[in-house]
């Protein structure tokens, strides 16, 4: 079996038990995901979708199996892999733009790229005109796009997004899946 190098994300046999004697979330899932690659997960309610999206973030560990990153071991989360969650998850006591630097400020990027990277993505998502409102003055599509701009502005190498863009209208969610 390769070494997994020449794959941005690899899986290989992973599988998730929750509990000693919970029954598998996930059993033996194997996929090798190339970079710029597109890959969505499909299935019903419960079958496993956001615990796979968690093991790759790194978020949780496999019972069984390895994820690797460039053909290493996923050992935690990493600045490589962002998640996007069902609900914005923002943090309420930041406007706007302050979530958006948030994890640029973690990552130690400069004020000055922080600020470029923050006004760049808001006005992509077109949010540029509500950088110091604060969340709660947002509507839900609004905390959607201000979450996307934060993930993208990191400009990770893989974005996982875990149905995002659920609990939004469909204008809003054919606007956010073209940007």
């Amino acid at each position: 079996m390769g070494t997994g190098i020449d794959r941005l994300l690899e899986l290989r046999d992973v599988s998730k038990q929750y509990g000693e004697h919970g029954g598998e979330v996930l059993t033996s899932v194997s996929v090798k995901i190339e970079e710029g690659e597109f890959f969505g997960i499909v299935g019903p309610s419960g079958c496993g979708k956001s615990t796979l999206l968690n093991l790759i973030a790194g978020f949780e560990t496999p019972t069984h199996g390895t994820v690797y990153m460039d053909g290493k071991p996923v050992a935690g989360p990493g600045n490589d892999r962002i998640m996007m969650f069902q609900d914005s998850a923002l943090f309420p006591w930041l406007n706007v733009i302050e979530n958006v630097k948030f994890g640029l400020s973690i990552a130690g990027f400069s004020r000055e790229e922080q600020e470029e990277r923050a006004h760049k993505y808001l006005k992509l998502v077109k949010l540029d005109r509500f950088c110091d409102y604060r969340i709660h003055e947002l509507s839900g599509g609004m905390k959607q796009r201000a979450a996307l701009a934060r993930a993208l502005a990191m400009d990770c190498r893989v974005l996982l997004m875990d149905e995002p863009f659920s609990a939004l209208d469909k204008q809003t969610t054919n606007v956010l899946r073209e940007e």
